[in-house]
């Protein structure tokens, strides 16, 4: 029990890690885009979003499936689907979170735009990165048991 409890703590500060670099990718690449496009448009910003997203989760997919969760990597077809269906989720949880964080943050006037659109970022990330690793780690990379193979 403690050995796994072990194992999972290393497993979660591997996918932080990961996480970590899709999460400077994800930041920088929409900061990026709004350098390039400056835009008040919630929806623009929500499409600027999904574009920095998908880089951050091709990021995450590479580093996870040979680094995090190696051990539950069998490299199917059914898992790479589980992956794509597990990032649309994530990306709904990511860009719902910035839409309404934004607009919320938008309606004080307490902070310049760019911080605004950062804050709401942030919590986006936070939460669609939480909801990313339960995903992976019990339905896209878990590991086969004596209990899988044996399920209709």
């Amino acid at each position: 029990m403690r050995r796994g409890l072990i194992k999972g703590f290393i497993q979660y500060l591997k996918f932080g890690a990961v996480g970590l670099t899709s999460g400077v990718l994800d930041l920088g690449s929409l900061n990026l885009l709004l350098l390039i496009w400056p835009t008040s448009n919630h929806v623009l910003l929500v499409v600027f979003n999904t574009f920095a997203y998908a880089l951050a989760v091709l990021n995450s997919y590479i580093w996870n499936s040979r680094f995090t969760f190696r051990e539950g990597n069998s490299n199917t077809h059914g898992q790479k689907v589980a992956f794509i269906v597990q990032a649309i989720i994530s990306l709904f949880i990511s860009d719902g979170v910035l839409y309404v964080g934004t607009v919320l943050l938008s309606t004080t006037n307490w902070f310049p735009r760019l911080v605004i659109y950062n804050i709401a970022k942030l919590l986006s990330m936070f939460l669609s990165s939480l909801a990313s690793f339960f995903f992976m780690k019990f339905f896209v990379f878990r590991k086969k048991t004596k209990s899988n193979y044996y399920r209709a």
